[in-house]
Formats: structure tokens, sequence, C-alpha cells
């Protein structure tokens, strides 16, 4: 479901369209910024150590209980960053992504690689910006 109190622009007069992400979101509402998250369990315990899909999903329950916790869903997500130390496991974050976000529209985002995160066995790390609805 896209929430209406955003505006997903995707193609831009004289910018290129991407692919996978909205070029521009826009909307008004209540910020909510949410620290990088990494793939820890609620105990700081490491979730599939060298297991990309594995982490990817536990960073994406991490970004889930965050935003809940500030009443937010992915729904208000108007962008992610993600940073990783192997660029090639970004279909693997798409999938991810795409399962938690359902039916609305993937957001703005940018994908960075990294020589290293602040552990050698973290793979990676999002951090998300929302836009909620008051």
């Amino acid at each position: 479901m896209t929430s209406s109190h955003l505006t997903h622009i995707t193609e831009p007069p004289g910018v290129a369209p991407g692919t996978g992400y909205t070029q521009v979101v826009t909307g008004s509402g209540r910020l909510v910024q949410v620290s990088g998250q990494i793939p820890f369990d609620e105990h700081r315990n490491l979730v599939g150590a060298g297991d990309p899909k594995a982490q990817v999903r536990q960073v994406f329950e991490n970004l889930r209980r965050c935003l809940a916790a500030a009443g937010a869903g992915f729904e208000d997500v108007v962008k992610f960053t993600y940073f990783m130390t192997d660029i090639t496991h970004l279909p693997v974050v798409r999938e991810i992504r795409d399962e938690y976000l359902g039916s609305a529209p993937a957001p703005a985002s940018s994908a960075v690689q990294v020589a290293a995160l602040f552990r050698p066995d973290v793979l990676i790390e999002i951090e998300a910006l929302a836009i909620v609805r008051e």
C-alpha cells in the first residue's frame, strides 16, 4: 500500500530513471531517522556469520522494529542508505527489502561499498529516513 502522504517521483525530467529505487520522494509529517542497523539480534549476537542473506534479513528486521518504535512502517520510508563490504550483495539487499516493503514503491536510496565496517564479520549496515503522517 502506498502511503498517501508521500509522493514518489521515479523519472524527473532530464534524469535517467533509476532501477530498483525512486529518484525523489517528498512528503509532509514527522521526520524519523533510524541509525545504521547491523545484523545483531537483541542480545548483541551476530546473525548470519558469512551469510549475506541472513545478515540482510536481520538488518531489515531491526529496521522494522526501530520504525515501529517511532510509530512508522516501511511504507513511510523515504530513503535507505546501504553500506556494504561487497557491492555484489546488492541484489540480495533488494530482494529482502522488497519482501519488507510489500507493494510500497521502493524509496530513494544510496548504496556504498566500504572497505570495512566496525567488525570484520559484519557485511552490511543500513540507515533509514522516514516521514510519518501526523
